[in-house]
């Protein structure tokens, strides 16, 4: 027990951010407080959430990934999304966007068991964001070498990391102080921790992707999902240079030079505002759909993965669909689509309507009927 207290003494004793609360960041939480409190209360139809919802992860998707440098635009995202279309020389920039959206799943899915955020959870972000997406995406290691981040125009150094001897030491207290720190509203927490972790930068590609992922995480455990309607990253993406300038502390680019017990003050005002933001806008857009009404799903809808929410379009307009219609709206051959419909059923999402071979049917689970608001 002793030799576990100072282990605890030795993390808590990392990390230890220096910022302060200013009046302004006052007045931002209090905006997002406000807002919190209005989208749980309008009746908003829960196809509509599930529209709004599935907006914003494409909003996220394409700002995210755009911050990094990807050429396809807005509709081309939900394109390579939707329907997998490829695009002549951007083999890259689709397996970007296909590696955010599947992290942002894997963030949702994280949420939900309401487990701590763990440095394992990390890197399979990671590594769904370097793999484009695939299912199979391993845990990736930190760097094994120095990192130097450079102007693109004038090559000169914007940023020199810690060195990878000290990553997984400076990790492992982040992830710690993420977990224990239990005063900070979870906005700072959030605002606190993407810092961190552009800060400690721990892999050669793919830190700004996977902070913003981590930043995502973080909101939703602490109850700021906000019905999964909103997406920071296009507030990050109206301004870069403002973002990388906010998140420039210290009097030094380097890290052993002041970088690593910088104020971050202007950072987290900087999150704030743009948190705040982003939340009355969500709110303004809630309130234009509210007079749809319908009871609130967005905590089932929260239980289904992507493929499953785009399915969910198909039984607005029938009870039942074939394992064909959902292999046509995901593009799957028969003999995919027929597999996915049996482990939707093994999973409860599906029953089968109709048993025969050659004509057979699908109807949604009672417990998901009422996500969707049949036409016929």
């Amino acid at each position: 027990m002793l030799a576990e207290d100072a282990m605890v003494a030795k993390k808590s004793s990392g990390f230890q951010p220096v910022f302060s609360i200013t009046p302004a960041i006052a007045l931002d939480l209090m905006r997002i407080e406000a807002v919190k409190a209005a989208i749980v209360a309008l009746p908003i139809a829960p196809r509509v959430i599930a529209d709004l919802r599935e907006t914003a992860r494409l909003f996220s998707t394409h700002y995210s990934t755009m911050i990094e440098g990807n050429r396809l635009t807005q509709e081309q995202v939900a394109i390579v999304i939707a329907e997998d279309r490829h695009f002549p020389g951007r083999d890259r920039d689709e397996g970007e966007v296909k590696g955010y959206y599947a992290a942002l799943d894997e963030v949702e899915r994280l949420a939900s068991r309401r487990e701590a955020i763990s440095e394992a959870a990390i890197k399979k972000l990671h590594g769904l964001v370097m793999r484009g997406g695939g299912k199979r995406a391993r845990l990736t290691a930190y760097r094994d070498g120095q990192n130097v981040i450079r102007d693109s125009r004038s090559k000169e150094i914007v940023y020199l990391p810690p060195e990878a001897k000290d990553v997984p030491n400076l990790m492992e207290q982040l992830v710690f102080w993420v977990n224990r720190e239990d005063q900070l509203p979870a906005p700072l927490k959030a605002g606190v921790a993407h810092c961190q972790f552009a800060t400690i930068h721990p892999y050669y590609d793919g830190n700004g992707r996977t902070a913003r992922l981590l930043t995502t995480l973080i909101l939703h455990r602490g109850g700021y999902d906000l019905k999964g309607l909103y997406a920071l990253e296009e507030y990050y993406a109206r301004d870069l240079k403002g973002y990388y300038e906010a998140l420039s502390a210290g009097p030094s680019h380097n890290y052993y030079l002041g970088r690593a017990k910088a104020d971050i003050t202007a950072w987290v005002a900087y999150f704030m505002r743009g948190m705040a933001e982003s939340f009355e806008k969500v709110e303004a857009q809630a309130r234009r759909e509210a007079e749809r009404g319908g009871r609130d799903q967005s905590k089932l809808l929260r239980t289904l993965d992507a493929r499953q929410r785009r399915v969910l379009t198909l039984f607005e307009g029938a009870q039942e669909v074939a394992a064909k219609e959902i292999g046509g709206l995901l593009r799957l051959k028969p003999r995919g689509a027929a597999l996915l419909c049996r482990s939707w059923v093994d999973a409860g999402f599906l029953q089968i309507a109709n048993p025969a071979n050659k004509s057979r049917r699908y109807r949604l689970a009672d417990a998901y009927e009422a996500i969707v608001e049949p036409l016929h």
